[in-house]
């Protein structure tokens, strides 16, 4: 484990996201051999199905990933890029199984996910303790620890998923 908080917090990301975790399955491992027909699948009416929590979380590892964007480029009213699938926190999969639509999907996550790793890279430990821009109230490290947190979590919701649509 590195001794540098930089390092400890890609440690933490790369193992809530793939490759070999203590935990036990990563985000990414959780949806290894998942088809579109299967992601599309929801334990019960009016329930996320696995694509959604997908989806979902490549979209607040953008939104990450954009805090850092602005806090790096030290400009206030830098926009980076907008999120590719709407509405925006919880995107809405296709209605019908597309098997290039879900490789599509799980390549935009794990795009977003190596983003996210390359602004971290970036940063300065001396920033981790303050809020990324003067609109947020958390510390950078919250934000950073928190995605990891998010990452585990739907990974848990995709296993109890993939067990319930059996």
């Amino acid at each position: 484990m590195p001794t540098d908080p930089i390092g400890t917090i890609t440690t933490n990301l790369e193992g809530a996201f793939r490759g070999k975790a203590w935990q036990g399955p990563t985000l990414s491992g959780s949806l290894r051999g998942i088809t579109a027909a299967r992601a599309l699948k929801r334990p019960a009416p009016g329930r996320k199905c696995i694509w959604e929590h997908a989806l979902h979380a490549a979209y607040w590892k953008h939104a990450v990933a954009n805090l850092l964007e602005r806090s790096l480029s030290g400009d206030p009213d830098h926009e980076p890029p907008a999120f590719p699938r709407a509405p925006s926190n919880w995107p809405r999969p296709p209605a019908r199984p597309d098997e290039k639509a879900w490789r599509a999907d799980r390549r935009l996550l794990t795009e977003t996910h190596e983003r996210l790793l390359d602004l971290v890279s970036r940063v300065s430990t001396d920033r981790l303790d303050r809020a990324p821009t003067t609109k947020h109230k958390w510390p950078l490290t919250q934000y950073l620890v928190g995605i990891a947190a998010h990452d585990m979590y739907h990974c848990g919701q995709i296993q109890l998923i993939k067990r319930l649509c059996r």
